[in-house]
């Protein structure tokens, strides 16, 4: 099993691991959880693409999403992290530090995904510091918009993608 990076109070954050498969299935399997996601629909194929590319920024860069656990179990409420990204539409959104998170509906309204966002965010940040994270949150998704606001992120630019919009964001960092 990969190491235990991080606890809050309800929250146990861990490097993705092979046994994440099942549970990324049953995450993303709630079309409300997708809404505001480009993922639709999904399936056992493309979280197993989730779950390698998510490791894969933990082998290449030393950093990424973490697999959230309810604290001192191992019920995975969501993912969420500071994960290396490349979107493919420049902006400032490729080969750079971004941050994302996706839980389960049962948790939302209960602060859980702001916990995790600014734990995961005070590890990076004392990790690289001054390193600039962006973010891109669906023009639809104010919780989401809500919860990067809290975390200090700025919008800097707009992407339409298919039928939406998505709002770019940035928090800049001190330094390159």
């Amino acid at each position: 099993m990969n190491p235990l990076v991080l606890s809050t109070e309800r929250l146990d954050l861990w490097q993705p691991a092979a046994r994440d498969h099942a549970a990324l299935i049953e995450l993303l399997g709630d079309e409300e959880v997708r809404r505001h996601l480009a993922v639709q629909p999904t399936d056992p194929t493309a979280e197993f693409n989730r779950l390698c590319r998510n490791a894969g920024s933990w082998a290449l860069f030393g950093y990424g999403t973490f697999v959230c656990r309810s604290r001192g179990t191992d019920t995975v409420l969501g993912i969420c992290g500071v994960f290396h990204s490349w979107r493919g539409f420049a902006n400032g959104l490729d080969d750079t530090p971004e941050i994302g998170w996706i839980f389960a509906r049962h948790i939302w309204r209960q602060g859980i995904a702001s916990e995790a966002a600014h734990a995961a965010l005070a590890w990076f940040d004392a990790a690289y510091p001054g390193r600039r994270v962006s973010c891109m949150i669906n023009e639809t998704n104010l919780a989401s918009l809500a919860i990067a606001a809290k975390l200090g992120f700025k919008r800097y630019a707009e992407h339409p993608e298919d039928d939406v919009t998505l709002i770019l964001l940035e928090r800049p960092g001190t330094s390159g």
